[in-house]
């Protein structure tokens, strides 16, 4: 896969000499007001960049700003996120460690699924100052939770780091061969499939890929599998807002639910994983997997090495997977601990960064960093069918409306 840092700052200090006893004053004078600016910019990685950063508030994003502690010790900070964003945060926190900022903030990356990183907040998993889930779709739903427990808002500050939709993954042979049978993928085609009894000898004549294989991540683990189980709910309704709990109760409507759901592998709680075994054990694990846009484009080149291409499909009704970074307000994060973590923030908002998300398939939080251009993955990949205008998007639910779709999955599967 290519290096997309083609727009990385390259400019140079100039050195700047005058003469003359008054033009010496001047100049000690300037060079004391860019030591200041430089400083304060390295301290977030920005290095010589004199762009503004970020989306709003630029001048937070190259503002060093005092000591988080009175006496300069380090503070640490745990974030628990969606391993969606592993590569991408890995290399963040790489950045970050070559500035001098991280002799104040160290960092601790904690891959979980998005719910699982919810449900060890609520458990006072004390290792977690910052949750970053794959989307907010759950945050209504964990407030209540904390409420119930805590009492007080559990939320101090947060920003949307990147953006990512849903996709169906297929592999490129077998999406032919479906298309051929069906005419789309869409939930509808996949619960036809899971239900041929002769599996892909009845969809295509191919008997010896055996039944057909479709998973998304386990619901109540991680956020894109429940996401999976809201789009089958409007796409099933064919709405795209206001999802009721008449709908997710509707007898017709949890039949075809349970007839697509029990052919369905939930048997991974975290998409990034997910996306990986479908690349480590090819067709023979999955024909067809639902997972986020990002680590599907992250995938592209290993699994056209291993396996064959690839192919990438919106669904007709989809969500916009925002990545939020919530800093959280927690009895074992003081004043301290929060203020370290929007310091990191503002370095994961700057431009620099925010460009390295873009290698890694997101949609920059950023709306200073630009999608589409020569060069970038979503022009580059398009071939495999990635795209950047989607169909429709579709309202999260209400919080009731999701706990009652996730516990009607859970009285069904058991866990």
């Amino acid at each position: 896969m290519k290096d997309y840092e083609a727009y990385a700052e390259t400019n140079s200090r100039k050195n700047i000499m005058l003469i003359g006893i008054a033009g010496v004053f001047c100049a000690v004078v300037a060079a004391i007001g860019v030591v200041a600016i430089f400083v304060g910019a390295d301290l977030f990685g920005v290095g010589e960049n004199t762009e503004a950063q970020g989306n709003s508030d630029s001048a937070e994003h190259t503002d060093a700003g005092p000591a988080i502690t009175p006496d300069g010790e380090q503070i640490e900070i745990g974030i628990a996120y969606g391993t969606e964003k592993e590569r991408w945060l890995k290399e963040a926190v790489t950045e970050w460690e070559k500035t001098p900022g991280a002799r104040q903030v160290k960092v601790n990356l904690i891959p979980m699924g998005s719910i699982e990183g919810a449900h060890a907040v609520l458990a006072e998993d004390k290792r977690i100052h910052v949750w970053s889930p794959a989307s907010s779709v759950y945050k209504d739903s964990f407030k209540v939770d904390w409420q119930l427990k805590f009492n007080g808002n559990p939320f101090y500050a947060e920003d949307i780091l990147a953006i990512s939709p849903m996709v169906f993954v297929m592999w490129e042979e077998r999406y032919q061969e479906f298309i051929a049978k069906y005419g789309e993928v869409s939930f509808s085609t996949i619960e036809q499939a899971l239900n041929e009894p002769g599996g892909w000898d009845a969809i295509a004549g191919k008997s010896d890929w055996g039944l057909f294989k479709f998973g998304h991540t386990h619901p109540n683990k991680s956020n894109s599998g429940l996401v999976s189980l809201i789009l089958m709910a409007y796409d099933y309704h064919k709405k795209i807002k206001e999802l009721t709990l008449k709908d997710i109760l509707d007898p017709d409507f949890q039949t075809w639910f349970e007839s697509l759901e029990k052919g369905v592998d939930y048997s991974v709680h975290s998409t990034g994983t997910l996306m990986k075994r479908m690349v480590q054990m090819g067709p023979s694990k999955f024909d067809c997997v639902m997972v986020y846009e990002n680590v599907a484009m992250e995938n592209v080149a290993t699994a056209a090495g291993r396996w064959g291409d690839i192919r990438v499909v919106y669904p007709e009704r989809n969500v916009l997977n925002d990545n939020p970074y919530y800093i959280l307000n927690v009895p074992w994060s003081d004043d301290a601990h929060k203020k370290a973590a929007k310091v990191f923030l503002d370095f994961l908002m700057s431009e620099r960064i925010q460009r390295l998300s873009l290698n890694h398939g997101f949609r920059p939080g950023n709306v200073r960093v630009p999608i589409k251009f020569a060069g970038s993955m979503f022009n580059d990949l398009a071939g495999y069918g990635i795209k950047v205008d989607l169909n429709t998007v579709c309202e999260p639910p209400t919080g009731a409306v999701l706990t009652n779709i996730q516990d009607n999955w859970q009285r069904r599967h058991g866990r």
